[in-house]
Protein backbone atom coordinates (compact mmCIF):
# COMPACT_ATOMS: atom_id res chain seq x y z
CA UNK A 1 0.00 0.00 0.00
CA UNK A 2 3.17 2.61 0.52
CA UNK A 3 5.26 1.25 -2.04
CA UNK A 4 4.90 4.95 -3.40
CA UNK A 5 8.10 5.83 -5.38
CA UNK A 6 10.25 8.92 -4.61
CA UNK A 7 9.20 11.46 -6.75
CA UNK A 8 5.57 10.63 -6.15
CA UNK A 9 6.01 11.43 -2.34
CA UNK A 10 8.11 14.72 -2.83
CA UNK A 11 4.72 15.43 -5.49
CA UNK A 12 2.37 14.71 -2.66
CA UNK A 13 4.85 15.97 -0.07
CA UNK A 14 4.92 19.50 -1.94
CA UNK A 15 1.15 19.31 -2.27
CA UNK A 16 0.33 18.59 1.57
CA UNK A 17 2.76 21.94 2.04
CA UNK A 18 0.63 23.95 -0.69
CA UNK A 19 -2.14 23.15 1.34
CA UNK A 20 -0.60 24.33 4.12
CA UNK A 21 -0.32 27.32 2.77
CA UNK A 22 -3.85 27.99 1.60
CA UNK A 23 -4.90 26.79 4.92
CA UNK A 24 -2.83 29.30 6.96
CA UNK A 25 -4.10 32.32 4.34
CA UNK A 26 -7.57 31.21 5.51
CA UNK A 27 -7.11 30.32 8.64
CA UNK A 28 -6.21 33.99 9.59
CA UNK A 29 -8.54 35.41 6.69
CA UNK A 30 -11.53 33.85 8.05
CA UNK A 31 -10.89 33.25 11.48
CA UNK A 32 -11.04 29.19 10.30
CA UNK A 33 -8.51 26.75 11.39
CA UNK A 34 -8.50 25.64 7.46
CA UNK A 35 -9.61 22.62 8.08
CA UNK A 36 -12.57 23.26 5.19
CA UNK A 37 -9.16 22.96 2.98
CA UNK A 38 -6.86 20.55 4.59
CA UNK A 39 -9.79 18.22 4.19
CA UNK A 40 -10.13 18.30 0.68
CA UNK A 41 -6.38 17.94 0.48
CA UNK A 42 -5.36 15.16 2.61
CA UNK A 43 -8.58 13.41 1.10
CA UNK A 44 -6.74 13.22 -2.24
CA UNK A 45 -3.19 12.80 -0.60
CA UNK A 46 -4.22 9.76 1.92
CA UNK A 47 -6.12 8.09 -1.85
CA UNK A 48 -3.03 8.15 -3.43
CA UNK A 49 -1.10 6.03 -0.85
CA UNK A 50 -4.43 3.49 -0.88
CA UNK A 51 -5.84 4.26 2.57
CA UNK A 52 -8.99 2.21 3.25
CA UNK A 53 -12.11 4.11 2.00
CA UNK A 54 -13.73 2.95 4.78
CA UNK A 55 -11.80 5.45 7.11
CA UNK A 56 -10.30 7.57 4.70
CA UNK A 57 -12.79 10.65 5.61
CA UNK A 58 -12.48 9.97 9.23
CA UNK A 59 -8.71 10.04 9.11
CA UNK A 60 -8.68 13.25 6.85
CA UNK A 61 -11.69 14.60 9.52
CA UNK A 62 -8.71 14.01 12.63
CA UNK A 63 -5.76 14.78 11.01
CA UNK A 64 -7.30 17.71 10.15
CA UNK A 65 -8.19 18.92 13.91
CA UNK A 66 -4.72 18.40 15.19
CA UNK A 67 -3.03 20.14 11.83
CA UNK A 68 -5.38 23.39 12.70
CA UNK A 69 -4.41 23.35 16.47
CA UNK A 70 -1.11 25.52 15.96
CA UNK A 71 -3.00 27.80 13.32
CA UNK A 72 -5.60 28.95 15.27
CA UNK A 73 -3.68 29.63 18.36
CA UNK A 74 -1.79 31.95 15.90
CA UNK A 75 -4.90 33.39 14.51
CA UNK A 76 -6.48 33.72 17.71
CA UNK A 77 -3.70 35.57 19.47
CA UNK A 78 -2.91 37.82 15.93
CA UNK A 79 -7.40 38.96 15.92
CA UNK A 80 -7.03 39.54 19.71
CA UNK A 81 -4.24 42.02 19.51
CA UNK A 82 -7.03 44.06 17.42
CA UNK A 83 -9.26 43.48 20.22
CA UNK A 84 -12.45 42.98 18.06
CA UNK A 85 -13.60 39.52 19.29
CA UNK A 86 -16.38 38.98 22.06
CA UNK A 87 -14.57 36.78 24.84
CA UNK A 88 -17.49 36.73 27.26
CA UNK A 89 -18.98 34.80 24.18
CA UNK A 90 -16.09 32.39 23.77
CA UNK A 91 -16.15 31.96 27.61
CA UNK A 92 -20.14 30.41 27.51
CA UNK A 93 -19.34 28.86 24.34
CA UNK A 94 -16.15 27.15 24.92
CA UNK A 95 -17.69 24.16 27.51
CA UNK A 96 -20.78 23.13 25.34
CA UNK A 97 -18.40 23.39 22.42
CA UNK A 98 -15.85 20.78 23.73
CA UNK A 99 -19.24 18.60 24.54
CA UNK A 100 -20.57 18.82 20.27
CA UNK A 101 -16.87 17.69 19.63
CA UNK A 102 -16.84 14.81 21.51
CA UNK A 103 -20.34 13.76 20.22
CA UNK A 104 -18.93 14.29 16.52
CA UNK A 105 -15.62 11.80 17.89
CA UNK A 106 -17.95 9.48 19.28
CA UNK A 107 -20.11 9.39 16.20
CA UNK A 108 -16.68 8.71 13.95
CA UNK A 109 -16.11 5.50 15.93
CA UNK A 110 -18.55 4.08 14.28
CA UNK A 111 -20.68 5.69 11.51
CA UNK A 112 -19.78 5.22 7.86
CA UNK A 113 -17.18 7.98 5.75
CA UNK A 114 -20.42 8.62 3.80
CA UNK A 115 -21.47 10.65 6.71
CA UNK A 116 -18.67 13.21 7.26
CA UNK A 117 -18.89 13.79 3.09
CA UNK A 118 -22.53 14.71 3.46
CA UNK A 119 -22.21 16.84 6.53
CA UNK A 120 -19.06 18.32 5.08
CA UNK A 121 -20.95 19.52 2.09
CA UNK A 122 -24.49 20.06 3.37
CA UNK A 123 -22.78 22.69 6.54
CA UNK A 124 -20.23 24.22 3.87
CA UNK A 125 -23.44 24.96 1.54
CA UNK A 126 -25.61 26.26 3.84
CA UNK A 127 -23.06 29.41 5.24
CA UNK A 128 -22.03 29.73 0.87
CA UNK A 129 -25.74 30.74 0.38
CA UNK A 130 -26.16 33.03 3.47
CA UNK A 131 -22.66 34.55 2.33
CA UNK A 132 -23.06 34.52 -1.23
CA UNK A 133 -26.72 35.87 -1.25
CA UNK A 134 -27.61 36.97 2.34
CA UNK A 135 -28.82 40.68 2.85
CA UNK A 136 -28.57 43.00 5.52
CA UNK A 137 -32.38 42.02 6.16
CA UNK A 138 -31.23 38.51 7.16
CA UNK A 139 -31.00 38.98 10.71
CA UNK A 140 -32.93 37.06 13.74
CA UNK A 141 -31.87 39.85 16.20
CA UNK A 142 -29.37 42.85 17.23
CA UNK A 143 -27.73 40.83 19.57
CA UNK A 144 -26.71 37.28 20.61
CA UNK A 145 -29.31 36.00 22.95
CA UNK A 146 -28.43 34.57 26.38
CA UNK A 147 -29.10 31.62 28.96
CA UNK A 148 -29.07 27.99 27.38
CA UNK A 149 -29.96 28.79 23.08
CA UNK A 150 -26.18 30.69 23.26
CA UNK A 151 -24.89 27.67 25.35
CA UNK A 152 -26.98 25.65 22.63
CA UNK A 153 -25.57 27.41 19.68
CA UNK A 154 -21.68 26.16 21.40
CA UNK A 155 -23.06 22.57 20.97
CA UNK A 156 -23.98 22.90 17.38
CA UNK A 157 -20.60 24.97 16.53
CA UNK A 158 -18.36 22.00 17.90
CA UNK A 159 -20.84 19.45 16.46
CA UNK A 160 -20.02 20.66 12.91
CA UNK A 161 -16.35 21.07 13.35
CA UNK A 162 -15.88 17.33 14.67
CA UNK A 163 -17.82 16.58 11.68
CA UNK A 164 -16.34 18.39 9.30
CA UNK A 165 -12.74 18.77 10.68
CA UNK A 166 -12.85 22.29 10.89
CA UNK A 167 -12.41 24.56 14.25
CA UNK A 168 -15.83 26.14 13.78
CA UNK A 169 -15.17 29.30 12.24
CA UNK A 170 -17.47 29.03 9.50
CA UNK A 171 -20.34 27.86 11.43
CA UNK A 172 -19.80 30.79 14.36
CA UNK A 173 -19.73 33.38 11.74
CA UNK A 174 -22.82 32.87 10.11
CA UNK A 175 -24.62 32.62 13.48
CA UNK A 176 -23.14 36.01 14.71
CA UNK A 177 -23.85 37.58 11.45
CA UNK A 178 -26.90 36.58 11.66
CA UNK A 179 -27.65 38.02 14.82
CA UNK A 180 -26.50 41.71 14.03
CA UNK A 181 -22.17 40.93 14.80
CA UNK A 182 -20.02 42.54 11.82
CA UNK A 183 -17.73 39.95 9.95
CA UNK A 184 -14.59 41.19 11.35
CA UNK A 185 -16.23 40.90 15.19
CA UNK A 186 -17.49 37.18 13.97
CA UNK A 187 -14.10 36.06 12.98
CA UNK A 188 -12.33 37.56 15.51
CA UNK A 189 -14.60 35.55 18.21
CA UNK A 190 -14.33 32.32 16.07
CA UNK A 191 -10.67 31.98 16.43
CA UNK A 192 -10.88 32.33 19.61
CA UNK A 193 -13.02 29.34 20.16
CA UNK A 194 -11.34 27.75 17.37
CA UNK A 195 -8.41 27.05 20.26
CA UNK A 196 -10.11 24.37 22.22
CA UNK A 197 -12.30 23.12 19.01
CA UNK A 198 -9.25 21.88 17.43
CA UNK A 199 -7.54 21.02 20.57
CA UNK A 200 -10.63 19.06 22.34
CA UNK A 201 -10.97 17.29 18.17
CA UNK A 202 -7.46 16.18 17.74
CA UNK A 203 -7.59 13.73 21.17
CA UNK A 204 -11.35 13.11 20.43
CA UNK A 205 -10.55 11.39 16.91
CA UNK A 206 -7.10 9.87 18.16
CA UNK A 207 -8.94 7.74 20.56
CA UNK A 208 -11.87 7.15 18.27
CA UNK A 209 -9.70 5.64 15.38
CA UNK A 210 -7.71 3.33 18.00
CA UNK A 211 -10.25 0.41 17.62
CA UNK A 212 -9.22 0.45 13.44
CA UNK A 213 -5.47 1.19 14.12
CA UNK A 214 -5.00 -1.52 11.73
CA UNK A 215 -6.15 0.16 8.86
CA UNK A 216 -4.38 3.40 9.37
CA UNK A 217 -1.37 4.83 7.41
CA UNK A 218 2.37 4.11 9.44
CA UNK A 219 2.68 6.79 11.99
CA UNK A 220 -0.70 7.71 12.56
CA UNK A 221 -2.65 7.41 16.27
CA UNK A 222 -6.03 6.50 15.71
CA UNK A 223 -7.55 9.12 13.02
CA UNK A 224 -4.61 11.52 13.05
CA UNK A 225 -1.71 10.89 10.53
CA UNK A 226 1.39 12.36 12.37
CA UNK A 227 3.11 12.21 8.94
CA UNK A 228 0.68 14.86 7.51
CA UNK A 229 0.39 16.85 10.74
CA UNK A 230 4.45 17.22 10.44
CA UNK A 231 4.31 18.52 6.90
CA UNK A 232 1.18 21.11 7.07
CA UNK A 233 1.03 22.51 10.42
CA UNK A 234 4.57 24.22 10.17
CA UNK A 235 3.70 26.03 7.15
CA UNK A 236 -0.47 27.06 7.96
CA UNK A 237 1.05 27.86 11.10
CA UNK A 238 3.53 30.69 9.68
CA UNK A 239 1.21 31.99 7.34
CA UNK A 240 -1.73 32.45 9.49
CA UNK A 241 -0.55 36.12 10.67
CA UNK A 242 -0.48 37.46 6.79
CA UNK A 243 -4.01 35.90 6.77
CA UNK A 244 -5.09 37.75 9.55
CA UNK A 245 -3.68 41.20 8.82
CA UNK A 246 -5.02 40.73 5.33
CA UNK A 247 -8.47 40.62 6.73
CA UNK A 248 -8.22 43.85 8.50
CA UNK A 249 -7.76 45.77 5.40
CA UNK A 250 -10.22 43.97 2.98
CA UNK A 251 -13.96 45.80 2.76
CA UNK A 252 -16.95 43.69 4.74
CA UNK A 253 -18.58 42.94 1.85
CA UNK A 254 -15.96 41.34 -0.45
CA UNK A 255 -14.51 39.43 2.67
CA UNK A 256 -17.66 37.61 2.26
CA UNK A 257 -17.78 36.53 -1.39
CA UNK A 258 -14.66 35.54 -1.42
CA UNK A 259 -15.40 33.10 1.81
CA UNK A 260 -18.35 32.03 0.17
CA UNK A 261 -17.30 31.47 -3.57
CA UNK A 262 -14.86 28.97 -1.48
CA UNK A 263 -17.37 27.08 0.67
CA UNK A 264 -19.28 26.90 -2.40
CA UNK A 265 -16.36 24.69 -4.00
CA UNK A 266 -15.86 22.68 -1.46
CA UNK A 267 -19.67 21.50 -0.77
CA UNK A 268 -19.73 20.30 -4.54
CA UNK A 269 -16.36 18.58 -3.99
CA UNK A 270 -17.77 16.63 -1.28
CA UNK A 271 -21.43 16.34 -2.27
CA UNK A 272 -19.87 14.62 -5.37
CA UNK A 273 -17.16 12.44 -3.32
CA UNK A 274 -20.35 11.07 -1.32
CA UNK A 275 -22.11 9.96 -3.79
CA UNK A 276 -18.90 8.26 -5.33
Amino acid sequence: MFGVPIGELAILAAAVAGGGAVTGVMAGLFGIGGGAVIVPVLYEVFGAFGVAEDIRMQLCVGTSLAIIVPTTLRSYFTHRSKNLGLDDVVRKWTLPAIAGVATGAAVAAVAPAAVFKVAFAGIAGVIAIKLLFGRESWRISDDLPRGATLRLFGYVIGLCSSLMGVSGGSVANMIMMLYGKTIHTAVATSAGLGVPIAIAGAIGFMLAGLPHQSLMPPLSIGYVSLVAFVVMAPVSSYVAGFGARLAHKMARRRLEIVFGLFLAVMAVRFMVASIG
